[in-house]
């Protein structure tokens, strides 16, 4: 039996599209008050420079890699958190949200404290002659990925267990009966089933690594040239005054996070069909 749409049904569309369309109106007047704030001269000053030009080259290759390590973690954890109980799972999945919630500035705060005040931290960071491992993050583009990874990863292993959360546990049984082992079983139906969601989670947690700024500052500072992203471009450029050029960079930040999310919206509608 169909339902009859009433004057109430009539009523409550109304009011909800009138909430979604100030919600996205209000997104779109702030985009478009930078937008119209910057001339073609800043645009111009912004696509021509080598500084502007290196500093996304250096926001691209950090976030891909900080995001390929996430993930490399996120299938693992994301299945062990899914598919097993064992000590201590509740403090792990506490844990896997934590960087979600607490101030980026603390992952940089902690980050140094962790590289130059202890033993371990400054044996990761001693050069092989004085036998540390050799491996510099303090200030070095690598220290990038670092902060990217910390702040990002939780975003990877999230959507790699909801979305194994999502496969149906017989498929694994069933495999199993058919005498696949227990990896045979992940690789064969548990991932490629969970991959839309797994995919999805990647977008998002490239998005989120290429567009961190608080940890950046404080552990690899802002040595342009050398560890200067998009994000601390868009600071070096506002704190001596170039506003214009600063919004226009921020703007391609903009552009780059709408480009994810819309490919995250296209993934997901796809992230659960069976091959």
């Amino acid at each position: 039996m169909s339902r009859v749409r009433g004057g109430s049904d009539r009523l409550l569309g109304a009011a909800l599209f009138l909430f979604v369309g100030l919600f996205a109106a209000f997104a779109v007047v702030l985009i478009a008050a930078d937008a119209l704030y910057i001339d073609r001269k800043a645009v111009a000053a912004v696509l021509g420079a080598d500084f502007v030009r290196d500093a996304l080259w250096r926001s691209l290759w950090t976030s891909v890699v900080a995001t390929a390590v996430a993930l490399l973690f996120a299938v693992p954890v994301g299945y062990a958190l899914s598919r097993y109980r064992f000590p201590g799972h509740l403090l792990v999945d506490t844990l896997v949200d934590l960087p979600i919630v607490f101030p980026p500035l603390v992952a940089g705060m902690t980050l140094l404290v962790f590289f130059h005040q202890t033993a371990l931290g400054r044996w990761i960071e001693a050069p092989l002659s004085e036998g540390g491992l050799g491996l510099k993050f303090s200030f070095q583009p690598a220290g990038i990925v670092l902060c990217q990874f910390v702040l990002s990863a939780s975003f990877a292993i999230r959507s790699a267990k909801s979305a194994f959360d999502e496969v149906d546990r017989r498929l694994e049984d069933v495999a199993l009966t058919l005498g696949c082992t227990p990896w045979g079983s992940l690789l064969r139906v548990s991932l490629p089933l969970a991959r839309g969601g797994i995919l999805a989670g990647g977008i998002m947690t490239w998005a989120r690594a290429f567009g961190i700024f608080g940890p950046l500052m404080i552990f690899v500072g802002t040595f342009r040239g050398r560890t200067e992203v998009l994000s601390t471009t868009i600071f070096l450029e506002q704190s001596v005054g170039n506003l214009e050029v600063a919004l226009a960079v921020a703007l391609l930040l903009i552009g780059v996070a709408l480009v994810a999310l819309m490919t995250i919206r296209l993934v997901g509608g796809r992230a659960w069909v069976k091959p």
